[in-house]
Order: structure tokens, then sequence, then C-alpha cells
């Protein structure tokens, strides 16, 4: 079954760029575009969209905002941000409105696609330099006393998860079975009181 991909961009050449790409790639759909965030927040709780790349500059409301907007209406769909900001305000606005993922629009076509199936299958994709960011402000940022709560295991895969890495590839780079990392990812939502990725990183930050 093709992984539905919702867009929303106003500029017309890259719209039709990426609809072009989606459409014409196996196991890939594009039915429903929008040039504003305003429409997009009117029909997207309505659609069937698995996956949702937004860029923040729009007309109106910016993407971020309209992540926000729709983020608790879709929780069956994921958002993300696809644009030219690669600054770290930005990222980290992104990732608490709820983005899952966070691109730059000179990512390759392919990698494009792959990060496209990597959030519909429960990752975080992310430009090299993007996580790099989120990882150099995760090692810099003055913790609160939540981040206490969690045991030298626990804050190691949650440096992992913060660079998008998948429970796998944790796995392979802590030497640990998967089915551990998720019984320690299970514990960290539970210590922290939260229900996802995305909020435990939140959590975690004095922003």
């Amino acid at each position: 079954m093709a992984i539905e991909v919702g867009i929303i961009e106003d500029e017309l050449e890259i719209r039709e760029g990426l609809r072009l790409l989606i459409n014409g790639s196996e196991g890939f759909s594009c039915k429903h575009i929008f040039t504003n965030a305003e429409d997009a927040i009117e029909q997207i709780p309505n659609l069937p969209l698995n996956v949702v790349l937004t860029d923040i500059n729009l007309p109106g409301k910016t993407g971020i905002e309209c992540i926000a907007a729709l983020k608790p209406f879709c929780t069956d769909t994921e958002f993300v941000i696809c644009t030219s900001f690669d600054d770290s305000e930005h990222v980290f606005a992104a990732l608490k409105a709820g983005a899952s993922g966070y691109l730059i629009k000179t990512t390759q076509p392919s990698k494009l696609l792959d990060a496209i199936t990597e959030v519909h299958n429960g990752g975080s994709p992310m430009n090299a330099h993007i996580a790099r960011k989120v990882v150099s402000s995760f090692n810099e940022t003055s913790f609160n006393p939540e981040l206490e709560k969690l045991s030298q295991r626990e804050k190691a895969i949650l440096d992992l998860l913060s660079q998008g890495l998948r429970y796998k590839e944790i796995a392979d780079k802590l030497y640990l079975s998967t089915e551990t990392v998720r019984t320690h990812i299970r514990n960290i939502y539970q210590k922290l009181q939260v229900n996802s990725r995305t909020d435990a990183l939140n959590k975690v930050f004095r922003r």
C-alpha cells in the first residue's frame, strides 16, 4: 500500500517537483497539495494522509504554526519540515510544534523518499547538519531536573533518539537487542510522563 503524502508549499516549482517525484516513485502517492497553511488546517484532518511535507515560510500562518494546529487532530499523520531555514531556533520550534523530521530543500530526491519512508516507519529523519545542531544543543543546554530521573543508559539512548536514530540503529551502537532498547524507551517515556520522542526531547530542554 502506497504511503499517502501531502504537500504544503507556496512555490510552484518546488511544489510541482515534489509532486512529480513522489507520484513517479513506487510505493508513494501524492494527491493533496496546499499552497497555504490555512487551507491545510481546514482540510487535512479529513484526509487519509500518512506524511505531510511542509515549508516554514508560507503566506499567512507559518508551517510551524500549521503543524501545531493540526497535530492534536491528526495523531496518525507524521509532519516533516522541508525548508531552507537551518537555524536552531526554527529546528526546535518545529520539533516542539510536533514535527517528526526536519529536512533542507536541497536534500537529494532519493534521500527525501528515504526520509518519507523513515518517518512513516516511526523514525525522525533529519539532514546530517541539522542532526548535529540538535546533538550540540542537547549536549550544551542546561537540563531541567526531569533528566535526573533517568539512568546513564537511558540518557545515552535519549541522546541517540535526538539524532533521529531508529531503534535498531540505537541497539547496534550500544550493543543491545532491539527489544531491550524498546524497554528502555518505554521506561524513559514513563519517567518523563510523555508519549513520544518529540515530547521527551522537549521536556529535557529548558526552552
